[in-house]
Order: structure tokens, then sequence, then C-alpha cells
């Protein structure tokens, strides 16, 4: 009945969809129940909508679709990543450093942790969709710096993220 094409897009943009239905709802029961407590109800839930829809947007701009190689899966704060050629597990907490490699083509996430070789995962594998949340849990993370990056076209890499650790070595003086 849906073509696969718009169906795709639905599912795509399922979030801000949900964060707007919610708005809706919330600014219904705002404005035309002719107050009590429903009307000040209304005025949260139209906040939570504001903020699903906000959440979601940011994740429209993650995505970068699938079919790329290898699975991703991120189970309780471990990001697991099975690919054609490479493989590995690391877990959130001993991320030194996330780098966006996008002279590779697809562009690469790379994960860095002390004493193991780094973890490349194609931004467009299976399930990669679930990094945004893991990469939200890092301490200091811009998010909107790195959603940027995402979409910036240049063949370079770029450091996002760095643990407070391991930042700025050479200003050390002692």
């Amino acid at each position: 009945m849906i073509r696969r094409e718009a169906a795709e897009t639905l599912v795509r943009f399922r979030e801000p969809l949900i964060g707007a239905g919610v708005l809706a709802l919330g600014l219904y029961w705002a404005f035309f129940t002719g107050g009590g407590l429903l009307h000040w109800i209304g005025y949260a839930v139209g906040l939570i909508g504001l903020a699903l829809i906000v959440s979601g947007l940011q994740r429209v701009r993650f995505r970068r679709g699938d079919g790329g190689p290898g699975i991703v899966q991120v189970v309780e704060g471990r990001i697991t990543y099975f690919g054609p050629l490479s493989g590995g597990v690391v877990d959130i907490e001993a991320l030194k450093a996330l780098t966006l490699v996008r002279e590779a083509k697809p562009p690469h996430w790379r994960l860095e942790q002390l004493g193991q070789p780094p973890l490349l995962i194609p931004v467009n594998a299976e399930g990669a969709e679930a990094l945004f949340d893991a990469f939200a849990h890092l301490p200091g993370i811009r998010t909107e710096y790195m959603l940027r990056e995402l979409e910036r076209g240049e063949a370079d890499a770029v450091v996002i993220w760095r643990a407070v650790t391991v930042r700025d070595p050479a200003f050390r003086l002692h």
C-alpha cells in the first residue's frame, strides 16, 4: 500500500514524528481542554514532545543508512563490531579517543583504547545507529560538533572526542 521509499523515509524519521504527535497531544490538552489539571499536564507533555523532536532530528542526522560492511552491537556499555575483514570489542568506559576518518570509503569511526589496536567501524554498518547513544555517554562529548563533522564532505580525519586523561599531554609541566 505504501511505496518502499516512502516507508523507508517514515522509518528514518520515526523519532521526530513521534515527538510531533506527543507535542500535538500536549498542545491540545493545554489549549483546548478548558483548564484544570489536564491544562497544566498539557504544557509538560508539549515540552516532552519538543525534546523528542530535537533528539529525533539529531538521530536522523547521525544515521547514514544500512548496507555497509559489518554489524554493530551495543550491549551494556560494550561496542562490538563484526566485520568482513576485521572486528573487535571496545568498552565505552575504556575509550580514550573517538575519531571520524572521512578519507575511508565509506567513512569510519575509529575507537581507540589503551593497549589495543583501534577499532574501525563504517558509519553505515548494520546497526551503527546504536552508536549515537553509546557516544552520547562519553563525558564532555559535543554532540552537535559530531553531527556537523559527520555531514561535512571533506576527506580528512577529525578527532571528535578525547578522554580527559589523554588531553593535551604537551602542556603538562611535570
